[in-house]
């Protein structure tokens, strides 16, 4: 895995979230770890195709994601994630990654993806911890999310 695979991922975060929140991200270190499952989390996978295949996900615990999300719609307080939660977390998602395909094809790698799925570290019963690349992003009064990469 090359590192410069994750600079339009962080490239793209860092703008989407200061859109949807006014906020701007401050990105920790670039690292590689395996990707494993963390109670209390939220997890937003992403799947690749094209010149880069692979899974890009975005995790972030519960209380992060309410409060992300409530950013995202103005202020209006969500105590769990519901379907509202749900779809809303989805999209920030499909909005990063969308937005960090555009990034890729302007530099000549074309990639599709994947329609974003929403899971919960509760809800997973079958999975593989993988080898990443990974970046946390601290959002000021809101929380870390960490965006973690894992392309061939």
């Amino acid at each position: 895995m090359k590192a410069e695979v994750i600079n339009p991922f962080l490239e793209s975060a860092r703008r989407v979230i200061e859109q949807l929140i006014q906020v701007s991200p401050s990105p920790g270190d670039l690292g590689v770890k395996n990707v494993e499952l963390v109670d209390d989390h939220i997890w937003i996978m992403i799947g690749m195709t094209g010149q880069l295949s692979g899974n890009i996900v975005f995790g972030l615990n519960e209380q992060v994601a309410l409060r992300m999300v409530s950013a995202m719609m103005g202020g209006f307080v969500l105590t769990e994630i519901d379907e509202m939660g749900k779809s809303a977390i989805s999209e920030l998602g499909n909005m990063i990654s969308g937005n960090a395909s555009t990034i890729l094809s302007s530099q000549g790698i074309v990639v599709d993806i994947t329609p974003p799925q929403v899971m919960k570290s509760e809800n997973l019963t079958t999975f593989v911890p993988q080898r990443a690349l990974f970046i946390p992003l601290t959002v000021e009064g809101i929380g870390e999310m960490d965006i973690q990469v894992m392309i061939s």
